[in-house]
């Protein structure tokens, strides 16, 4: 049977015909047991209750979604691979525009589809050029997710096994890649656009996309199940503190502190887990820098959007295939110190470099912003320990912490609740040393005991602790207005009790 035959097939099968009846979905109940009543009553003179059992859950196999069943993949797979025998040599020139590129890429996919054969109609043939497309020059299968405003971010276990995050809930989706070797493709094409590479040599990379979006990669031998692809969605226009307002994740009293304190050039920290929006929240924190300022930026792969005109933005480099050519986040932020910055905004702190950041806010270079991961402010002084610890200077815990006390102003705690919520949980003063222990000073923390509402969101909001925190004279010395009411609790919901 030729091509054309199994496609006329297929749509005959897909298609029921005007003679045959309609199908319907018909749930079969198990077949009842009978039981003889008389013999029943002869031998029990009374029967006990029937306890009713709840369902049992259904198993991952009936949570997956099934796969999609593509008729033309391996038509599809035919033409990529004639796609990449003309013009294989010409997807890496560097004198061609991605624009170029595509259209070249469209003309051969029309030539190579035409000499198929198919009895296919204009728009069918239109769309397998599109798709044969995205499979050479784009994402294959991420690309219909990656224009889908909904999803956060998408997760690749293995070539066919595909989850993305909605709402902050995960979920599986029916999308898959033909193999292995198209997941790899897909990957080297992402890394190689921002001048990174993986192979067995270096089997782990992050990257981003043209977006900003962050991408990390891991292939054999380290991922034992097939290559493993994370890419975290950030959004087309970067959100404002009015967007975080309105999700919950802060409150309008708590915008009004941050908003200050950054314009007073409080050094500040922000915190929390993998996943709860600590890149997010500190783009909504340079957005407080005031435009007439300079801001230079550091990361490990560019994902910060910053709004202001004046800002130089620095990248790590990652060694070559030598071994050589590395350039560190630490390099980069010993650097930054000799560019006359106003402002440094370090992407992440996770190693040795986190001395260097110290030392410049201990330095003159006030109003540094960065992320650090750690569960709460406490955990996040004593993660910032352990990482000056890794730069091997050999210093004593006491000069360490003395650092830390005297750079760090503020630190803000951002925790992803059940609901799938990113909500600001603290937000801690960090006041000094007594003895050898740093102080903390909560000036807001998160209430969680109002619960959950029916619909499992969590009804609690951050609140005042009703001390007025040691920064808002800084913040008044700068004289920028900063009303004492918004560390004052809210006493309603106290005097309605009374009443």
């Amino acid at each position: 049977m030729g091509l054309n035959d199994r496609l006329n097939a297929l749509r005959n099968t897909q298609m029921p015909s005007a003679s045959a009846p309609a199908q319907t979905n018909v749930v079969v109940d198990p077949e009842p047991v009978h039981v003889d009543s008389t013999s029943e009553q002869q031998d029990t003179p009374s029967i006990e209750p029937r306890v009713s059992i709840p369902p049992l859950a259904a198993t991952t196999s009936q949570l997956r979604p099934p796969p999609t069943v593509d008729p033309l993949a391996s038509v599809k797979e035919k033409a990529a691979q004639e796609l990449f025998v003309r013009i294989g040599s010409r997807l890496n020139d560097a004198s061609l525009t991605e624009e170029q590129l595509h259209a070249l890429a469209r003309a051969e996919l029309a030539e190579i589809v035409a000499g198929e054969q198919l009895a296919l109609t204009t728009a069918e043939r239109n769309r397998l050029i599109d798709d044969i497309g995205a499979d050479v020059l784009g994402y294959g299968p991420l690309e219909p997710l990656l224009e889908d405003p909904t999803v956060t971010e998408i997760m690749v276990n293995r070539h066919d096994q595909l989850y993305v995050e909605r709402n902050g809930r995960l979920m599986e989706t029916a999308h898959r890649f033909t193999g292995e070797p198209q997941l790899r493709r897909v990957i080297e094409r992402i890394v190689s656009r921002v001048g990174r590479r993986i192979d067995e040599s270096s089997p782990l990379v992050d990257a981003r996309l043209e977006d900003g979006s962050r991408v990390n990669a891991i292939i054999p031998p380290l991922a034992v199940n097939g290559s493993s692809l994370t890419i975290r969605k950030f959004a087309g226009t970067p959100y404002t503190v009015e967007d975080l307002v309105r999700f919950g994740t802060l409150t309008r009293e708590v915008a009004t502190v941050l908003d200050a304190a950054v314009r007073a050039k409080l050094n500040i920290l922000v915190s929390g887990g993998t996943g709860t929006g600590k890149t997010t929240m500190l783009n909504v924190l340079s957005a407080f820098i005031p435009v007439d300022e300079r801001i230079i930026t550091i990361e490990d792969a560019v994902e910060l959007q910053l709004q202001q005109d004046h800002v130089v933005r620095l990248e790590s480099r990652p060694p070559n295939i030598e071994g050589r050519g590395e350039i560190t986040i630490r390099d980069l932020v010993r650097n930054s110190l000799r560019m006359r910055p106003d402002r440094i905004v370090v992407g992440e702190v996770r190693g040795a470099e986190s001395l260097d950041m110290l030392q410049a806010m201990n330095t003159g270079h006030e109003g540094s912003i960065s992320t650090l991961h750690a569960n709460s402010p406490r955990d996040a002084i004593s993660r910032m320990e352990t990482l000056v610890l890794m730069a091997g200077m050999d210093l004593p815990l006491r000069a360490i912490r003395e650092q830390i006390s005297s750079a760090i102003d503020l630190i803000v705690q951002i925790t992803r609740h059940k609901d799938g919520v990113r909500r600001v949980t603290h937000v801690t003063e960090v006041h000094g040393m007594e003895g050898d222990i740093i102080t903390l000073q909560d000036a807001f923390t998160f209430d969680y005991s109002a619960g959950f509402d029916e619909d499992g969101g969590l009804r609690g909001r951050i609140e005042p602790t009703g001390v007025r925190p040691r920064f808002a004279e800084r913040i008044a010395d700068h004289g920028i207005p900063l009303p004492i009411s918004v560390f004052q609790p809210d006493l309603r919901g106290m005097l309605g009790e009374i009443r």
